[in-house]
């Protein structure tokens, strides 16, 4: 698996991988659905944008990082990922993570933190935890589920 940054050509794949964990509506503040217009400036705006690609150049998941405030502490940074669903499982979001750390080191940014990682998503949370994040509390009732209900939220940092 290979990490690389997009593409103009990747952006069909990325609003789809995208769009999936919205309409999951279990892990993304987001509720808008991206279109090809509207994916291609939400990709461009971020600070970074990567794509996880496999030997074939199949893109498997994505990530996105951008300054999380500004200022005085527009040192810290904010990240979301997304792995398509049909990959989950096979350490993708592990090396998104990853790549996400080195390139926000070289972005310059001194944190990078999770506002809201939904306490119910074991699997990411167990990531951070196992790559040195620390859950700083816990917000109950701080996400919306697709559903309806509240639904905890944990946010984490990670001193780069």
């Amino acid at each position: 698996m290979l990490i690389r940054a997009y593409k103009s050509a990747d952006l069909p794949t990325m609003v789809a991988i995208w769009n999936e964990i919205v309409a999951e509506g279990i892990a993304f503040p987001q509720e808008e659905i991206l279109n090809p217009e509207t994916g291609a400036q939400f990709f461009a705006a971020q600070s970074y944008t990567g794509v996880a690609v496999d030997e074939g150049e199949n893109i498997r998941g994505l990530y996105i990082l951008h300054p999380n405030n500004v200022g005085r502490c527009g040192h810290i940074c904010n990240a979301s990922y997304a792995v398509s669903s049909l990959c989950r499982g096979k350490h993708i979001g592990e090396a998104l993570v990853k790549d996400c750390l080195v390139m926000a080191k070289k972005l310059g940014f001194g944190i990078l933190q999770f506002n809201a990682v939904v306490e119910s998503n074991i699997h990411a949370r167990h990531l951070y935890e196992r790559l040195g994040f620390v859950q700083l509390g816990v917000i109950p009732k701080g996400f919306r589920m697709k559903d309806g209900s509240l639904a905890s939220i944990c946010p984490y940092f990670y001193s780069l």
